[in-house]
């Protein structure tokens, strides 16, 4: 049995894990405030939260798009819908924001917006206005403009300026939830959680990539859900070397205080690849073997010359380099029954940088045309080691192991990046797609390709240095 307590009710369901958490919500419970959009992830009308009980006894609450979430996630968690944030006899913080900025027209986008600010306010996320708009970054209007939401966004930032998530007690006194929270964590320790039973079939995690995919064949078929096995998630720093479960989020990676450190641009870098939404979701994972030639956080991770630990059904374990990982279009070397368990990485030096970059057809949230990454270190002016990686130019997520050797052992020169890209373009092969003509995208990996350097050392290169004389 699922059991999770959704909004005041504690819920005990047969239903199909792999059943799609908004399907469940509208027509199973008849919560029909939580909209049917895209189906994608991709417009925020079915945001919902997702409340974890942490050791501490502290709820974290977390907001996702529940049509790419399957039914059996919710298993021991408090799922919230916009119905569940109301109060009794007014609105609360949020809704009266929404209202008194003029922040909805036609509505049907409003609850998504209201149960992602109500997320922002139980978040432990400082209360600034920035994170405030990262918060609905994954809500779409096509009414208002924005301008408007903005403003209410601001209106909440006003009031939560200088509180704490954990105060429950003050968020209900100040209208943003209502009472009934402050009893959840006692009866999410009370609920009957019995490990889930998990029948044989397709490995799911976050969904975030297969939910829009396959979500009919996942929804009336056996699925065998990861999202909750310990022993694939955290993130653990040693010797230099991080090592990550493949059950870790992208919002894990972006609340990292210390990888934060290693990587100044990190939460600028994650901005590019998706909402706070997707980011509470998405698994490393899931990104991994889903093994598109796009994929960002594949991208990332190759730039760090990442190494994979691959299981399998008796704990056996085997490391492999992620950049032989890949075979050929969604193909890759893992076995039947192997699960990618951890990706390890050298972390950045004195002497090293790391940069991302992404283009595509909106500057956030969206599928790229090509996107790249480096990882470069330098000693006295010379490349010691280099590691680049470029997306959407080949048919696997490519490593450009004759690019990266050849930076090797050179002065770092505006000649070495130019005869870096003519080994760069002789790596690709892009073909003609929706995403833009091959000829575009060679021009593409060349521009991002001068852009890590242009970015990294900005004293030494300009972009317009560069395009004269490719």
């Amino acid at each position: 049995m699922i059991t999770f307590i959704l909004n005041n009710r504690t819920i005990k369901t047969p239903e199909n894990s792999g059943m799609t958490l908004l399907d469940f919500v509208r027509y199973q419970q008849r919560l029909t405030g939580t909209k049917i959009g895209c189906r994608e992830g991709d417009c925020g009308a079915c945001t919902v939260l997702v409340g974890t009980l942490k050791a501490n006894g502290i709820i974290e609450y977390q907001s996702i798009t529940s049509c790419i979430s399957p039914l059996g996630n919710a298993h021991g968690k408090h799922i919230v819908t916009v119905e569940g944030t109301n109060l009794k006899n007014k609105l609360t913080t949020a809704q009266e924001a929404m209202k008194a900025n003029y922040a909805t027209q036609c509505g049907f986008c409003t609850p998504g917006f209201v149960v992602a600010l109500t997320g922002f306010a139980l978040s432990n996320s400082e209360k600034n206005y920035s994170n405030a708009l990262d918060a609905i970054s994954g809500n779409i209007c096509r009414c208002t403009g924005y301008k408007s939401i903005e403003r209410a966004a601001h209106q909440v930032v006003e009031k939560l300026e200088g509180k704490k998530a954990e105060s429950f007690s003050w968020l209900i006194d100040n209208g943003f939830i209502p009472e009934y929270f402050e009893t959840i964590p006692e009866r999410l320790k009370d609920l009957e959680r019995k490990d889930l039973h998990q029948p044989k079939g397709q490995y799911v995690s976050g969904g975030t990539d297969l939910y829009v995919q396959q979500a009919d064949n996942l929804i009336d078929n056996s699925v065998h859900l990861l999202a909750e096995k310990e022993y694939l998630k955290g993130i653990t720093i040693e010797n230099e070397i991080c090592t990550m479960g493949t059950n870790s989020t992208v919002s894990d990676l972006w609340n990292h205080s210390e990888l934060n450190n290693y990587f100044p641009n990190l939460k600028k870098h994650l901005k590019l690849v998706s909402s706070e939404q997707i980011r509470n979701m998405a698994s490393f994972g899931g990104n991994l073997v889903n093994a598109s030639p796009i994929g960002d956080m594949t991208i990332f991770f190759l730039a760090l010359n990442s190494d994979i630990i691959i299981i399998d059904k008796n704990q056996n374990e085997r490391t492999v380099a992620l950049k032989n990982f890949y075979q050929d279009y969604k193909t890759f070397d893992l076995r039947e029954g192997e699960l990618i368990k951890a990706i390890k990485f050298k972390l950045p030096t004195n002497q090293s940088y790391f940069n991302f970059e992404k283009v595509c057809k909106r500057t956030h949230l969206d599928i790229a045309s090509v996107n790249s990454a480096i990882h470069i270190s330098i000693e006295n002016n010379t490349i010691s080691e280099a590691h680049v990686a470029v997306g959407g130019v080949a048919a696997i997520p490519k490593y450009l192991h004759k690019t990266s050797k050849f930076l090797i052992g050179k002065s770092l020169t505006s000649e070495t990046i130019l005869e870096a890209n003519d080994s760069l373009q002789n790596e690709i092969s892009p073909i003609s797609d929706v995403r833009g003509k091959s000829d575009y995208k060679r021009l593409l990996a060349r521009q991002l390709f001068f852009a890590h350097f242009t970015e990294l050392f900005p004293e030494q290169f300009t972009l317009n240095h560069f395009v004269q004389h490719a």
